[in-house]
């Protein structure tokens, strides 16, 4: 199982709950290596998958939207794992919902959206997939909530993401 330090999650969650979030997956990524491959895949729980794709899908959406989420090889990922049912199980439904609307588009137009292209086409994605804009309005509005929400389940159900370490005063771990 992945360890992470109790104190590193209490520096974390005076820092935020996107902070909080960070500690599991900075741990996730280095057991993977940062790299999602199949060989890596198996080296992360279902639980831990699905916050590795929340962390991946608030900071690919926050920063470019759908297109960039898609053209920088997450699509699969997050539209073709079970992440938004997943998202629903964990008490998220608005989420959910948008990440199967963001599916729909994906779906149908798969394909192109993952084709490889030049900085001015990548840049064109934004006018010819308009219709991502209202979902990643709505996921920035709601970004917030969704990543508290997403912290408090995780903090409730620690056993599912890490084995917390806890560390005596002279910086021993203990279990």
């Amino acid at each position: 199982m992945i360890e992470v330090k109790d104190s590193a999650l209490r520096q974390a969650a005076s820092e935020g709950m996107d902070a909080f979030i960070q500690v599991f997956t900075d741990a996730y990524k280095q057991k993977i290596g940062g790299a999602l491959t199949a060989e890596t895949m198996p080296l992360l729980t279902a639980e831990q998958h699905s916050l590795l794709a929340y962390q991946i899908f608030r900071d690919e959406v926050m920063e470019g939207g759908f297109c960039q989420l898609i053209q920088n090889g997450y699509g699969g990922y997050i539209f073709v794992n079970p992440f938004a049912k997943v998202m629903r199980l964990w008490g998220l439904n608005d989420l959910g919902r948008l990440v199967y609307a963001a599916r729909k588009i994906y779906d149908a137009h798969r394909q192109d959206l993952e084709r490889e292209r030049t900085d001015d086409e990548f840049m064109a994605m934004y006018e010819q997939y308009g219709a991502f804009d209202d979902l990643e309005d709505e996921f920035l509005e709601k970004e917030e909530e969704f990543t508290t929400c997403i912290a408090t389940y995780v903090d409730e159900h620690l056993e599912l993401f890490a084995n917390v370490v806890k560390e005596d005063n002279d910086g021993l771990d203990c279990k």
